[in-house]
C-alpha cells in the first residue's frame, strides 16, 4: 500500500466504505420514498447527504488529499443550515395542521 495513507485507514478496504456509504444512501432514498412523515424523510436526507460526506472522506484519505474533508466541512455547514431552516418550517407546518403527513400538505398549493 501508499505510505501516504495513514495506517488506520488501511487497516479498512476502500471497497468496505463504498459499500457501507451506498447502504446508508440506500437506506436513505429507501426513507425518502416511502415514508410520510416530514421529520422521517427529513432524517433520511441527513442520512443521503452523511452517505457522501463518508465517501469524501474516505477517498479523501485513500488520496491523501484534504481537499475531499474540506468539502466535507461546507456539506456539514450547508446540512446545518439546512436543519435550523427545515425544522422551523416542519414546526411551522405541525402548529397549523397538527400533523407532520405530507400528503395533507398538497393544501398549500393554492
Amino acid at each position: 500500500m501508499d505510505q501516504n495513507i495513514p495506517q488506520v485507514i488501511q487497516t479498512v478496504p476502500l471497497q468496505y466504505y463504498v459499500f457501507f456509504a451506498t447502504a446508508l444512501f440506500s437506506i436513505g432514498v429507501v426513507g425518502v420514498l416511502t415514508r410520510r412523515n416530514a421529520i422521517i424523510i427529513f432524517m433520511c436526507v441527513e442520512l443521503m447527504l452523511n452517505a457522501v460526506n463518508v465517501l469524501l472522506t474516505a477517498f479523501s484519505a485513500y488520496r491523501a488529499d484534504p481537499n475531499g474533508q474540506i468539502f466535507v466541512f461546507f456539506i456539514m455547514a450547508v446540512a446545518a443550515a439546512e436543519v435550523a431552516v427545515g425544522l422551523a418550517i416542519i414546526v411551522m407546518i405541525y402548529r397549523n395542521l397538527q400533523n407532520t403527513d405530507v400528503n395533507l400538505l398538497n393544501r398549500l398549493k393554492f
